[in-house]
């Protein structure tokens, strides 16, 4: 009797989430992003660029440097716009490196730099705060010629949540790597040893090439009508590479005078890819609260388009916020495969003398059928598809989508890239499944671990994991 009536309301308040969704984009004329038909490099009014190249970086070793090393190369500006930065964090951890406010500081007396962030929360429900917020912008333009915004143009609830940096407007960053230490200190190795502090596995990318005119405008958009100050629109930058790449975001309604209607591509990108995948579908985000995600998934799991499709989730085992309703999703998942073994939910941990330490799943990426690729700073709930600005890029480039999938799938399974060049259901099948029950049942057992790959355990009730969904739905007018 309980199981039956959690799971008509489950079903009935997923459904007032859709309808309102759907709702809300009709009357901003965007019902387009909800259709299963259409682009996969997504819909805007920014062209799909030929001739990039895309640097994939994961973990913030690799991330960072790259960072660093761009911005010591400055000889014009440098824009960064950003959920959250902390002033005293080491984009490298070499003895004597400096912090990011002195790195800033000095590039600051050749070049020009801006600094465009999130103003935190109107009430102080969660971190940033506001206090928070304008205490970061003091350190960075205290005694130097840095100019920092603080952007309040948020959705009740919501905030601006890209992490975006343009350099001369030659090279940019996407992704979903803060320049923070705020609940998690971003910077971490591939090989993610246990360390005092929660480990931190992140993607994030280094373009070049046209691309990077689209990243860049962006950041004037949101600077020119936070900050009031007008910046010269950028050059198209010459060929760079061979990679085809479109630059997808999310704005919401009524923020800002550029997309009065909003833009919501990253969520027509995701619904369109999900929906045309045949082989296999492999996901790594914080979140997995969007009942129209979901959906997608659920119907592919039921209808598979063929009988040895998979579906690949690696996801924290405790994000931020939202646990229930990542796990409910994934309890609705479950039932869809009915025992298939199509599904094969997992996250990963740092692991050292038989010892697991937390390490948080914190990517954004999306790959369908070694096709299709996406990377940026989106989560898959309805803060990143509808109500936080967002930036994400996509691809349909077949060697970039591949080589990113095996390099993360290596760095899971710890192994040589080599040992997952196979086809990909057989080495799910033949790898990943065993291997994540194997450490799921040492777990059980109380046994010492021995792998960083774990299947995620347990599932919510059905009403729990609407929390996210609902909260969305209360503040998403």
């Amino acid at each position: 009797m309980i199981d039956r009536l959690d799971d008509l309301l489950g079903g009935a308040l997923e459904r007032t989430v859709d309808r309102h969704h759907r709702s809300r984009l009709r009357r901003l004329g965007q019902s387009d992003a909800l259709s299963p038909a259409g682009p996969e490099l997504g819909t805007s009014d920014r062209p799909v660029r030929h001739g990039c190249a895309v640097h994939v970086l994961i973990d913030g070793d690799e991330a960072l440097a790259a960072v660093a090393d761009a911005l010591a190369g400055a000889r014009s500006h440098v824009h960064i716009a950003g959920w959250h930065l902390t002033p005293g964090f080491r984009l490298r951890r070499d003895p004597g490196t400096p912090a990011l406010h002195t790195v800033l500081a000095e590039l600051a007396e050749r070049v020009d730099v801006r600094v465009l962030l999130w103003a935190g929360p109107p009430l102080p429900l969660f971190r940033p705060t506001r206090p928070m917020m304008k205490d970061v912008q003091t350190q960075l333009m205290r005694g130097s010629k840095v100019k920092c915004v603080l952007d309040a143009r948020e959705r009740t609830m919501h905030c601006h949540h890209e992490k975006v940096i343009v350099i001369d407007d030659e090279v940019a960053f996407v992704g979903g790597i803060d320049l923070s230490d705020l609940s998690g200190d971003r910077w971490d190795r591939n090989a993610h040893p246990p360390r005092s502090a929660t480990g931190w596995h992140d993607v994030s990318t280094r373009l070049q090439g046209p691309i990077v005119a689209d990243v860049a405008q962006h950041f004037r958009d949101r600077w020119q009508e936070v900050a009031r100050e007008d910046l010269p629109p950028p050059a198209v930058p010459e060929p760079a590479g061979e990679v085809t790449v479109r630059l997808l975001r999310t704005v919401p309604e009524k923020t800002y005078d550029f997309a009065p209607r909003g833009e919501f591509s990253i969520l027509a990108a995701y619904l369109r890819a999900l929906g045309s995948a045949r082989e296999f579908i492999y996901l790594e985000n914080q979140f997995l609260w969007s009942t129209e995600i979901v959906d997608i998934l659920a119907e592919k799991l039921r209808h598979p388009p063929q009988p040895d499709f998979r579906i690949v989730l690696v996801l924290p085992v405790r994000p931020s916020s939202g646990r229930d309703t990542t796990r409910g999703q994934l309890g609705r998942l479950l039932d869809a495969d009915g025992g298939a073994g199509r599904l094969l939910a997992t996250t990963v941990r740092a692991h050292a003398d038989g010892r697991a330490d937390p390490l948080y799943v914190h990517a954004k990426v999306g790959i369908v059928d070694d096709a299709w690729l996406t990377i940026g700073s989106a989560n898959l709930n309805e803060h990143s598809l509808f109500n936080d600005t967002e930036v994400n890029i996509v691809s349909q480039d077949r060697t970039l989508t591949r080589s990113t999938r095996l390099r993360l799938w290596a760095e899971h399974l710890e192994c040589a890239v080599s040992e997952v060049e196979g086809d990909p259901v057989a080495v799910i099948d033949s790898r990943w499944r065993p291997r994540a029950v194997e450490q799921h049942e040492r777990d059980v057992e109380h046994s010492a671990v021995t792998h960083r790959l774990v299947e995620l355990p347990g599932v919510s009730r059905r009403t729990e994991r609407l929390l996210g969904p609902v909260r969305g739905l209360l503040v998403d007018g």
